[in-house]
């Protein structure tokens, strides 16, 4: 029997808490970073549909290809800078990003729904705190949840590439 590594507990911790934060049940579902997919899948699992960005072009094919594979078919795949989101198919009840952004990335918080919520890694390069963005009638309200490691948000409105 396999047993996960400590690192493997803390992303999928960390994975849990995210999803908590959003209280994603039946919404549309933009996600920043696509990876291997894993957490993909899980949103398509809560969600009506998932649009998922990856910058990555080898990353974002193979997780589509495994998740194409696997029977998912609410799921829309983008390629590209996802410090700019998907305008196009905006707006989102719940926006993810699994990366750590400098700051709350605006843009993204632009194609929020009212009510929507959006949550991401807010601060340095080797640290971050994990926000939570809601959209209300009033505006914006934030809140702090945990302290968490998150690779760099790389893009236009994120971190350059190599800094």
């Amino acid at each position: 029997m396999r047993k996960d590594l400590p690192f493997q507990r803390q992303r999928n911790e960390m994975v849990e808490r995210q999803l908590r934060a959003r209280g994603i049940r039946d919404e549309r579902v933009l996600e920043i970073g696509t990876g291997s997919g894993y957490q993909t899948a899980i949103l398509a699992e809560l969600a009506a549909e998932v649009v998922s960005v990856e910058r990555i072009e080898p990353l974002s094919q193979a997780a589509e290809q495994r998740l194409l594979d696997l029977g998912y078919r609410n799921i829309l795949f983008r390629r590209g800078d996802g410090t700019l989101g998907c305008p196009e198919d905006a707006p989102y009840d719940r926006i993810l990003v699994t990366a750590g952004a400098p700051s709350l990335p605006q843009g993204l918080v632009s194609q929020l729904a009212e009510d929507g919520k959006l949550v991401a890694p807010v601060g340095g390069r080797d640290m971050q705190t994990l926000v939570r963005c809601d959209l209300t009638k009033r505006g914006t309200e934030t809140e702090n949840l945990c302290s968490c490691v998150f690779v760099p948000l790389v893009g236009e409105h994120g971190w350059k590439q190599g800094s």
